[in-house]
């Protein structure tokens, strides 16, 4: 009987485990459960061969992936099934290494359930950071984006230092709830002075620390040089933002909503990516509407579109256009222009295409060449304040925010364009990481987007302003003026970048080296 209970529990634990982290995500507003979420999948592989944790942890990771995504990937109709099923295996494999290492480490040292943190926090990064392959999404820590005080650990340990911190708390239970079971099977008494339970306040007390620390940290009146900024969310639907005959409706729309937004007389009026219909650099006609927008408004314009890169001189790249932000000048002077860098695999560029035969289920023939990347970061100025841009999905690297805020930005703006992914939690869990870029560099954060979430992000996290329309944030159009407080930016994290990464994985190779040699010498 007792090895059909153990042999169900450890087919419902990474069942268990996915649905719990998958609801500690937004929009379902269940951050807690990212606490306890891993502490049924750490039981059932206790014991187990490094295999069979492997197959264990893997399983969790399709249930976590199917739910953090389901919706979204649904609407994002050029993606294939295909495709999508082989993304969910690629992605769910961090789960299942994580699960084969740990499993590893387990089998030949007698360790507590802590040094998941660590074995966590590296496959988490590798799968921030592989190549094209990178997915910085859906982070552990980013299920604590609501909780301020914890979060202001990241100005030091950036997002990783959360998910270490929160795979601690689940080894730290699961070890309690291990020697619970223990003590009950051999009908012994508990005993409190045992080293889980002495790991466990330990960790508890880290807890505690960290939350204090983190209430402390956050200023009750924030202070800085004000400056005056407007969104303007224009909610253009994306089967009509490059079709022609909608050209005057959509460049009207945002006429319009522009010249809402300036009666508030703001400093920076920014538009969301690929906003214009068209090509302003190379269209005259659009360019002149653009112009007199700029002139009447009196202000400075941030504006997304898409252009020919400048100075391109061979003939292949000088044809294709990149997804671009355009800085004006108060009298509709192009004073600045930046490129996307980190474009999106298989969706704006096809990976290592002259080297690598991609299956047609990947990557259909007609979208090969799509975008040319930028090359470095640009720094645009307002009123003696500078800023740097990140495009779409460029908000959740944070080395690019760093690198901005190394080279002298005052404040972030995030250009980006999530009609793709229709009435889902996308734009909510794009929100998630936004939070942390802010607090990891103590910048002011402004998010503009097409259809939605456009707001304000303080240093501290906070979301001091949305776009709205009858309390609904998403899939409205609209604009809002805000004062953001520029203070001067930077933090540990800014100048040192993920050094607790780092250490885990020195830790990691230093632990793996001990066991194989170790085993050696016991063979």
């Amino acid at each position: 009987m007792g090895n059909v209970s153990n042999l169900i529990f450890s087919l419902l634990a990474p069942l268990l485990s996915g649905a719990l982290l998958f609801l500690a995500f937004p929009n379902y507003h269940l951050g807690w459960f990212a606490w306890i979420g891993f502490v049924p999948l750490l039981l059932a592989i206790r014991g187990k061969s490094p295999w069979q944790a492997f197959l264990l942890c893997w399983f969790c990771g399709v249930i976590f992936f199917l739910g953090i995504t389901p919706w979204w990937i649904k609407e994002f109709q050029s993606v294939s099934i295909f495709a999508t099923g082989f993304g969910y295996i690629y992605l769910s494999l961090y789960f299942a290494l994580f699960g084969l290492l740990l499993g590893l480490i387990l089998r030949r040292i007698s360790l507590p359930l802590l040094i998941a943190a660590p074995v966590w926090v590296v496959f988490e990064y590798l799968r921030s950071n592989l190549s094209f392959l990178a997915f910085p999404w859906a982070l552990l820590g980013h299920t604590q984006y609501l909780n301020l005080p914890f979060i202001q650990m990241a100005s030091i340990t950036g997002i990783y230092g959360l998910s270490f911190i929160i795979m601690l708390v689940n080894g730290a239970i699961a070890d309690f709830i291990g020697y619970w079971i223990e003590i009950r099977q051999q009908r012994e008494p508990l005993n409190w002075r045992n080293a889980p339970i002495f790991r466990g306040a330990v960790v508890l007390v880290i807890v505690l620390t960290l939350l204090v620390a983190g209430y402390i940290s956050l200023p009750s009146a924030p202070t800085g040089k004000s400056l005056s900024v407007a969104v303007v969310q224009g909610n253009i639907p994306q089967r009509i933002k490059w079709d022609r005959k909608y050209r005057e409706q959509i460049i009207s729309k945002y006429e319009s909503l522009t010249e809402e937004a300036a009666k508030s007389k703001p400093q920076l009026i920014i538009w969301p990516e690929t906003s214009t219909p068209g090509l302003i650099l190379k269209d005259i006609a659009l360019l002149q509407r653009m112009i007199s927008i700029t002139r009447r408004s009196q202000t400075h314009f941030l504006v997304g579109s898409a252009e020919y890169p400048k100075f391109e001189k061979t003939h292949e790249k000088a044809r294709r256009s990149g997804n671009t932000a355009l800085f004006f000048s108060p009298e509709g002077r192009v004073i600045g222009q930046y490129l996307k860098i980190r474009l999106i695999p298989f969706g704006e560029y096809i990976p290592y295409e002259e080297i690598i035969p991609w299956p047609d289920f990947i990557v259909q023939k007609k979208i090969r060449n799509l975008d040319l990347a930028g090359t470095e970061a640009a720094l645009f100025k307002v009123e003696g304040n500078w800023f740097g841009t990140l495009i779409c999905w460029e908000v959740l690297f944070s080395d690019l925010c760093r690198s901005s805020v190394k080279k002298g930005a005052d404040f972030l703006i995030n250009l980006t364009n999530e009609a793709w992914f229709g009435q889902t939690d996308f734009p909510y869990q794009m929100l998630s990481s936004c939070v942390f870029r802010a607090v990891e560099n103590r910048i002011n954060l402004v998010r503009c987007a097409n259809t939605g979430i456009s707001c304000f992000i303080d240093p501290y996290g906070r979301v001091t302003g949305r776009v709205t329309n009858g309390g609904e944030d998403i899939f409205v159009s609209g604009t809002l003026t805000q004062n953001i407080l520029i203070s001067p930016p930077g933090t540990f994290y800014t100048c040192y970048g993920d050094v607790l990464v780092y250490g885990c994985i020195a830790f990691l190779v230093i632990l793996v080296v001990w066991v194989l040699v170790r085993r050696r010498k016991t063979s």
